[in-house]
């Protein structure tokens, strides 16, 4: 899924192949896509998502399917950066949407947001309407908190199709928006689904971002985890100590995964 040279510069962290790209490499092989009618869909993946795939294997076997993984975390990015690859930088699920808004400007790509809640999504469309100016939003729905039935998503489908969209941002959280990405793609019209989980509430200013700083110096978890301690506890003071132990042991050849 995606052009090959996407699918084969990656470099395996715990069994989940990310890209080896940076912002700008990213906004290519969208355009790339889109220009060439390629459907894929796009994972960001940070600590969270790879640690949600040692536990789910379907999960991971989404995540190695995607057309592009991008380092969303600045651990990934120093993995990356140790193995060589020294071009390699964030692409940040909240940065990702504000870059190819900015670029969809120039080509005319519409976008549809499906995730969030409805009070929420107008927060989000009228903020990118007031930075990016000419944009084309045709869409944004906000799903039921529970598993849709299929009448519901024969629906959704509809409404996504109808829009004419080029592009799907999800923002449902992972891991249900991959599972929702790779269940859709091939169903809808729109060529690029985009994983982002929280950027909808970040862009849309609900929620406050770390600090620049925090960010770059791999600290936003703890940004995160002292603005929403009781959602997010266990992702960070579990995960985080439990990935850095694997990845040691991984790169001591104690924990065999592919390289």
């Amino acid at each position: 899924m995606g052009d090959d040279s996407m699918s084969e510069n990656r470099f395996y962290v715990l069994g989940v192949k990310v890209s080896l790209v940076n912002m700008r490499m990213a906004l290519s092989a969208i355009r790339q896509w889109i220009l060439d009618k390629t459907s894929a869909y796009v994972c960001v993946a940070g600590v969270h998502g790879v640690m949600e795939c040692q536990r789910d294997k379907r999960l991971m076997e989404i995540f190695n399917r995607a057309g592009m993984v991008t380092p969303d975390g600045m651990p990934l990015v120093w993995l990356g950066k140790l193995k060589g690859h020294s071009f390699m930088d964030r692409v940040y699920g909240p940065d990702l949407l504000l870059a190819v808004c900015k670029d969809s400007i120039e080509t005319g790509y519409k976008h549809f947001f499906f995730g969030g809640t409805q009070e929420n999504n107008k927060k989000l469309v009228d903020s990118l309407c007031a930075q990016f100016h000419g944009i084309k939003i045709v869409g944004a729905f906000a799903p039921p908190f529970r598993a849709s039935t299929p009448e519901e998503d024969e629906d959704i489908i509809r409404k996504i199709n109808n829009s004419g969209a080029d592009i799907v941002w999800v923002g449902l959280s992972t891991p249900k928006q991959e599972y929702w990405m790779a269940s859709h793609t091939g169903k809808l019209n729109a060529k690029i689904l985009i994983g982002i989980g929280a950027a909808f509430d970040f862009v849309s200013g609900i929620k406050k971002q770390a600090p620049y700083w925090m960010q770059r110096s791999g600290l936003e978890w703890f940004y995160r985890l002292i603005t929403e301690p009781k959602r997010l506890w266990k992702r960070y003071l579990i995960n985080n100590p439990v990935f850095l132990w694997l990845v040691f042991l991984e790169s001591l050849g104690l924990r065999r995964n592919k390289k």
